[in-house]
């Protein structure tokens, strides 16, 4: 399971997130977060400085762990592989920057029996400042469900969603006369600092600001209609773009599109679930299309036209003189786009024809007269060849 990435413009192989951890893919989540600490710790830059080649395997070994130790990322990647991260906007974990990484690590670490809010501090006794903490919406997850022709072309879906959306009363600020104080508590850094004793010995710890909740600044005078949040609940309709030859089970992100944050933070993505509706024709077979072609007896064995549908419309087929049932015609190119692991299309799937044919179960007396006459005509029973390429036909053997 592995991908390409460019790395100073040329392509460089993206290793699989078990490999990178080095577990196995049955790790539980206390190896995988246990395998995460480890090469967080080999590779952190505060112990490596300079080294380029420490702080891509850091930054790897951060967006392993952001994918296997989510339940749902970790489902679909095993599924999909990284088809299933990024492909039609999904999940790219390399867009993770540093100081998310170093949050992720230092909840790792409190995880483990620590409270660290700068890991940095961890390996040089004090350091790297965070500065003020910049918010984040929570994502929002909705559902569209498509028809195989919805599919075929893509399409353009509206979803109604409630979510949370910048106050127009304080312009997303929180306060009513627009102003904002200086935290008494860290004096604006959104931090504190405190000592604390651990494996490493005494070590200056800091933390996320109680009073402010790490912005730096408070509101004295809020604002009456959000309470100083900055954000309020409202319906919005949010157009997704789908793009063709998606399945059923993928997901799709709407970058900014899920709930505002607090007092001018980064708004949250939407998540949709794309659902396939049953077809009354076709069965999806990843890009091609099964169908089933019900022939009555006249036809298999005299041949003619028939007609048949297609996702574009309905089109007319010729069958051959004894067509036999179990075989399978293919129509190239009436299936669905195939997309690669980037959502980008790259040739359309076929349309396969399972012939079967019909065996009348009541017949009037004319109708079984005529049947009897052709009993014993030497060419209606099967010889020992057409059995063996009849169930070969119908059951592969």
């Amino acid at each position: 399971m592995k991908n390409d990435k460019i790395v100073n413009g040329f392509m460089a192989e993206k290793r699989d997130y078990y490999e990178v951890l080095g577990v196995e893919k049955t790790a539980s989540a206390e190896e995988i977060k246990k395998a995460y600490r480890k090469k967080a710790i080999q590779y952190h830059p505060d112990k490596n400085p300079g080294d380029k080649e420490a702080e891509e395997k850091f930054k790897e070994a951060a967006e392993a762990y952001e994918v296997l130790s989510d339940p749902q990322k970790r489902a679909r990647y095993d599924q999909y592989g990284f088809a299933g991260m990024g492909g039609a906007g999904g999940y790219s974990g390399g867009g993770m920057s540093m100081e998310d990484i170093f949050s992720h690590f230092g909840d790792i670490f409190q995880g483990a029996g620590f409270d660290i809010g700068d890991i940095g501090e961890m390996f040089m006794g004090g350091g790297r400042s965070r500065g003020q903490r910049v918010r984040k919406g929570s994502d929002l997850r909705g559902r569209v469900s498509l028809t195989l022709e919805e599919i075929a072309t893509g399409c353009e879906k509206k979803i109604k969603v409630r979510r949370l959306v910048e106050c127009k009363e304080c312009h997303g600020t929180g306060s009513a006369d627009g102003k904002t104080e200086t935290c008494p508590t860290c004096h604006g850094s959104g931090r504190v600092t405190r000592a604390q004793r651990g494996i490493f010995g005494m070590m200056q710890v800091q933390s996320v600001c109680d009073t402010c909740g790490g912005e730096g600044r408070i509101i004295k005078n809020k604002c009456p209609k959000c309470g100083g949040q900055g954000v309020v609940r409202d319906e919005d309709i949010i157009t997704v773009n789908i793009p063709a030859g998606v399945m059923g089970g993928m997901q799709l992100t709407v970058p900014g599109k899920g709930n505002a944050a607090p007092r001018g933070g980064v708004p949250g993505d939407l998540i949709v679930m794309i659902e396939e509706e049953e077809h009354k024709d076709f069965i999806r077979q990843e890009s091609d299309l099964v169908y089933n072609l019900l022939l009555d007896m006249p036809t298999a064995v005299l041949g003619g036209q028939v007609q048949i549908p297609t996702l574009t419309g309905d089109v007319k087929i010729t069958i051959t003189p004894g067509t036999q049932p179990g075989k399978v015609l293919r129509m190239r190119g009436k299936g669905l786009p195939r997309i690669d692991q980037y959502g980008r299309s790259y040739g359309t799937g076929d349309l396969l024809i399972n012939v079967g044919v019909y065996i009348p179960e009541k017949l009037n007396k004319e109708e079984r007269k005529l049947i009897e006459q052709l009993q014993n005509s030497p060419n209606i029973a099967p010889g020992a060849g057409e059995k063996k390429s009849f169930f070969h036909n119908l059951f592969g053997i």
